[in-house]
């Protein structure tokens, strides 16, 4: 009697499974938790039981992913809504806001977060023999990719390491340079291949926004930023306002009250003392731009963020992240 061959499955159904032991296992890693660090270097899950309002964040370079439900990323005016069908990457760290749009109790939105290291990308591109895409990429920071069976194949080997912990430090580097290829094989090569490439203009912002970090507490003079990456000034604000819908100076302030937001909450400093320690000259100053930030002067803020957390300390810093 014959034997049968076994039918290839249709893209739709191979996603389906692949989503469905994803989820099994980032259900299993995340349960009474809403973010989840895992034991594999730069690799993050979460969880949300209900739709959520939008929180203020700091995204990295890093792709996320959906396997049960749907969020939102809000960058600037523009807002990008990932699910199972659509993935998100981020090119840069930029400040933005995430919230749930699909969830329950019944069925979680559940999700991974990958770090990109840009360095092994760019070694990906220059020893592959990878032709560079003919389109460009948008701008912006962040943008959405198609999910294909070929790139949540190897996230699923990813997340197997989770059961076996003695492999992961040997398999991890391996399975992650095939995530990296099947990501420049994506629709979302042009802006991968964009941010990896030394001297591009995604480069040179990714090199100012390190500088900030790196000397937030510290007086910005745009010119010696602007020589420091090496663009003119105006080239330096024009860009770094497309990428991240901020200029540099907005960017600063962002830092410093989230820095000191975090220094009052789990450092238990009075609001003077953080805003002379992120750099602010004048109080009161910081009282006023704290307020417009976070909707209440500092005091009344972390008042009701510990009435939220239970007094725990689940505000992590923003620089130290």
């Amino acid at each position: 009697m014959p034997v049968q061959e076994r039918m290839p499955q249709p893209p739709t159904a191979q996603l389906g499974l692949l989503h469905q032991g994803l989820a099994e296992i980032i259900g299993r890693w995340t349960v009474g938790k809403e973010d989840c660090s895992t034991p594999i270097p730069n690799l993050g899950l979460f969880r949300r039981e209900a739709p959520t309002q939008p929180c203020a964040c700091i995204v990295e370079p890093s792709v996320v992913l959906v396997v049960q439900g749907a969020k939102q990323l809000l960058v600037g005016d523009h807002a990008y809504a990932y699910d199972t069908e659509r993935f998100l990457i981020n090119s840069l760290d930029v400040p933005a806001s995430s919230q749930a749009l699909e969830a329950s109790a019944d069925k979680p939105c559940l999700g991974l977060v990958l770090k990109l290291d840009l360095r092994i990308m760019a070694e990906l591109i220059a020893h592959s023999g990878l032709q560079p895409p003919r389109n460009r990429a948008d701008e912006g920071s962040s943008a959405l990719g198609t999910i294909t069976p070929a790139l949540l194949e190897p996230f699923s080997r990813l997340l197997a390491l989770l059961d076996e912990p003695g492999a992961i430090a040997v398999l991890t580097p391996l399975i992650e340079r095939e995530i990296y290829y099947r990501l420049l094989m994506s629709d979302q090569s042009a802006r991968l291949w964009q941010i990896a490439s030394v001297g591009s203009m995604s480069h040179r912002i990714a090199r100012a926004i390190d500088w900030l970090r790196a000397n937030y507490a510290q007086p910005l003079h745009i010119d010696d930023l602007a020589t420091h990456v090496q663009m003119s000034p105006s080239n330096l604000h024009h860009h770094f306002r497309q990428l991240t819908a901020m200029s540099p100076l907005q960017y600063q302030k962002w830092l410093r009250l989230h820095e000191a937001r975090h220094l009052m909450l789990n450092k238990r400093l009075d609001a003077a003392s953080a805003a002379f320690q992120v750099g602010y000259e004048s109080p009161s100053q910081f009282s006023r731009e704290y307020g417009r930030l976070f909707g209440a002067p500092p005091k009344r803020d972390i008042e009701g963020l510990r009435q939220r957390a239970g007094d725990s300390n689940t505000l992590q810093g923003l620089i130290s992240a």
